[in-house]
């Protein structure tokens, strides 16, 4: 099995969690908690987008 990089927000500080992005070798996008790494999500990238711009909506519609 391969390792994969993970990559957290230059926003986090190492203390806090937060979510991770890695690309793993079918090119498929894992996104996890770092307080429960053994959780993922697989997307594509679409619907990567898809969830980055439903999570935009919901921040802009309660500010």
């Amino acid at each position: 099995m391969t390792e994969l990089f993970w990559q957290k927000s230059s926003f986090s500080s190492e203390a806090s969690n937060c979510l991770e992005l890695a690309t793993a070798p079918d090119r498929t996008l894992r996104l996890r908690e770092s307080d429960d790494p053994t959780t993922a999500l697989d997307l594509r990238p679409p619907s990567l987008h898809s969830l980055l711009a439903a999570f935009r909506r919901e921040t802009t519609s309660h500010s």
